[in-house]
Formats: C-alpha cells, structure tokens, sequence
C-alpha cells in the first residue's frame, strides 16, 4: 500500500471517502496526530490496531464535533459532565461515560464505556463533519513509541501501513488529552494532560487522581489509553535524574565520561536554563522552565530526536509536576520505563 500524503488541507474530500469507505487516515489534532478510522466499523478499527501494532485491550478515544454527536454513543451524561463540557469542549479533554451499545466492543478495549473527545483543530473538526462519522483516533504512531505532532514523524512510522496523512503542521499542545472518568461519583483523572488538575478542580470543585497512574502493574486494566505498556519511548535507554539540581548536573556527567570511555552514544534531556552544563555536544532542551507549555509542546519530537542521533542513552531531568508539568512527567517517566534515579 502507497501511503498518500495530503499537503492541502483546505481538499479533505479525498481523506474523508477514505474514512467512509473503511479506510485509515492520519489527521492533525491540538493535541498530537491521531490514526483515524469510522468508530462504528470493527473492520477499520480493528486495522488500526493492526497498523499500529497496539493492545487490543487499549481502548480507543472517539472524536466527534458536535454534541448532537455524543448522544447515541453514551447511556447517559452525568451533570459534572455537562460542565466539564461546557468549560473545556471543544479541546484537550477526555471524558469517559457509561457505553452505548452502539459502539462496538473492539473501540472500548472489552469495557463497559467509552471515552470522547471534542478535539478543536478545525482539520479534525472538518473530517467529522464531512463524513457524518464519529471517528476513532489514537495517536499516528507504532504503538510504545513517542506520539507524533508533525505529518514527517507519522510517515517515518506508518508509511505503507495506512491510506493517508494529512499534513496540517506542529500540533500545538503536544501531549495527548487530558482523561477524566466520569462514571463514579468523583470526577477521577486517569491521564494527564493540557487540561490540568487544578483547570479541572475549578469547575468541579472535587477532583481525584487514579491511583493507576503511580502503579507499572503489567496485570492491570486499562480504563484510558496510555494507563498500560511502555509508552513514548525512544530507542535509546531513558533514565530520569531527580533532586538536587548541581548533584543531578554532577551524576549525569559522570555517566557522560563514562559512557564515552565506553563508546556508548550518550545524551541529555534538559531545559534552557541547564543546558550548557552537560558535557556532550548531544543536549537537547525542551525550552524555558519558565514556560511550561513549550516544554510539553518539544517533549515528544525531542525523544524522536534522540533516534534521529542514533544514541544509545539518554539522561533525562525531572521537571516540576505543577500545572502540565504533571502530564510532562506522566510521559517522561513512561518513556523511561519507570527508571528513576533521586539524587
């Protein structure tokens, strides 16, 4: 299969007969690019998974782009909800309800409910409208590999796999949707994201975070995408620094002589502020501390960039988990397997 690529955005009639005829379609999103497929057809979701090489008991989001839309797919819609809704669709959030028997079994992961999502990037936006479809979209990468957020990445992963890409640019976000479960009486977190815990709190007032996130148990699951497996991660061994900051500078280039001793190709994620401290010509930052947007946005092109500088080790700083700082280290710390050195 030849890949297509659509550089026009403003002609996605060609994407849009794909996706209406079963097929697969990268598409841009505010929050990385997504893989997607009609919801409602098991064949073309279960060609996702098969592009992707992911779980089939990872469950998908669904993407819709108006709230007409999300009535059929849902048994009911929680008050807490509405005003999630109200305050943040469309955007970077994901709700999860109680399941429709609509939605087929395959896109909720063999569970009761089903997650959606009201993204805001018009490209997206556009594609739901013109197919008349709720679309099931994961990010556009081979599974357990750091999500995309330019077209280029995509293909690198899934050129010959799927039917098109489209090319709407960087993603803005750069960190897949925030995840909240509204079945239970608690509005709960079960991913971090763009919408922040304390964003979330100022609606809601009571707000909890899935106990989930903080475990690796392989044996666990999965209620969101992203709560299980190896996620985000490079080819090269990610380990995380945390704690005193000239401690951590000293520690991590003590590993960088050695790995050069070694022959090992070793590198540093880190921020502008520390950047000049590390001795390798391979650091890499993701912006300004004092922007943390911008770290979120560089987080995962970053880790891509590590393959493209065929290196074997990368030494990673722990960032603050105020705000979206929690989503940065929610990623990080996947894509490092869990490999935590406190200093």
């Amino acid at each position: 299969m030849n890949t297509l690529m659509i550089t026009d955005v403003n002609a996605l009639h060609t994407a849009a007969d794909i996706l209406k005829n079963g097929g697969l379609v990268a598409v841009p999103t505010e929050t990385v690019y997504g893989l997607a497929a009609n919801a409602l057809n098991e064949q073309a979701v279960s060609n996702i998974f098969k592009a992707k090489g992911r779980p089939s008991d990872n469950p998908l989001i669904i993407h819709i782009a108006d709230l007409e839309m999300l009535n059929p797919l849902v048994k009911s819609i929680p008050d807490k909800a509405r005003l999630l809704m109200e305050h943040f669709w469309p955007g970077p959030l994901t709700l999860i309800f109680e399941s429709s028997d609509l939605v087929p079994v395959s896109v909720r992961g063999g569970l009761s409910t089903v997650a959606i999502r009201f993204p805001s990037h018009p490209v997206i936006q556009s594609l739901i409208k013109m197919t008349g479809l709720p679309l099931a979209a994961p990010s556009a990468n081979t599974s357990g590999k750091p999500s995309p957020t330019n077209a280029q990445r995509v293909f690198e992963d899934l050129n010959g796999k799927i039917d098109a890409i489209i090319d709407g640019g960087h993603s803005s976000v750069g960190l897949e949707s925030t995840v909240v479960d509204m079945t239970g009486s608690v509005a709960t977190i079960l991913r971090p994201g763009g919408i922040t815990e304390k964003m979330l709190r100022d609606v809601l007032g009571e707000v909890v975070m899935d106990p989930a996130l903080l475990s690796v148990d392989a044996k666990a699951t999965p209620k969101a995408p992203g709560m299980k497996y190896t996620h985000y991660s490079p080819n090269a061994d990610v380990v995380i620094y945390k704690g005193d900051s000239q401690k951590v500078v000293d520690a991590i280039n003590k590993r960088l002589l050695e790995d050069a001793q070694n022959g090992i190709r070793s590198s540093v994620l880190c921020d502008d502020e520390t950047k000049t401290l590390f001795k390798t010509t391979h650091t890499i930052s993701l912006g300004s501390r004092n922007h943390p947007n911008d770290l979120a946005a560089h987080l995962f092109e970053s880790l891509r960039c590590f393959d493209d500088l065929g290196m074997q080790k990368v030494y990673a700083l722990a960032f603050s988990e105020d705000g979206i700082g929690s989503a940065i280290m929610n990623r990080l710390e996947k894509s490092a397997g869990h490999h935590i050195i406190e200093i």
